[in-house]
């Protein structure tokens, strides 16, 4: 997966872990892909990859869009996509146990950008 579809994979998990997507999750996500995606691109072949897969199959396929994301990004688009995240989790204004988890995986994966 190129680094922008890796991003929309590992974006679109963590807001599916807690099992409530709200409208200001969803926005977050918008904007990404507004930023990343400067023209429209048809992303119903990635929703059915990410809505296919089963709970728990979701922390393998998020270590992969991880490893995916860093193969291609720059430690500044590794930072901005934690931001995203950070902002996805807090959308709905309660960070979950579970969205805790995914953030540390990014946080401990990427540990290079401090």
């Amino acid at each position: 997966m190129n680094k922008t579809i890796a991003g929309y994979h590992l974006l679109m998990i963590l807001s599916a872990v807690d099992f409530r997507v709200s409208g200001k999750e969803d926005a977050v996500i918008r904007q990404y892909l507004a930023e990343e995606f400067p023209f429209h691109v048809n992303l119903d072949k990635q929703m059915d990859v990410i809505s296919r897969l089963r709970p728990d199959e979701w922390e393998a396929h998020f270590r992969k869009a991880m490893d995916d994301f860093y193969d291609d990004a720059t430690p500044e688009e590794r930072r901005n996509l934690i931001r995203f995240a950070l902002r996805l989790a807090k959308a709905d204004n309660v960070i979950t146990r579970e969205e805790n988890h995914y953030l540390n995986l990014l946080f401990e994966h990427w540990e290079d950008l401090n």
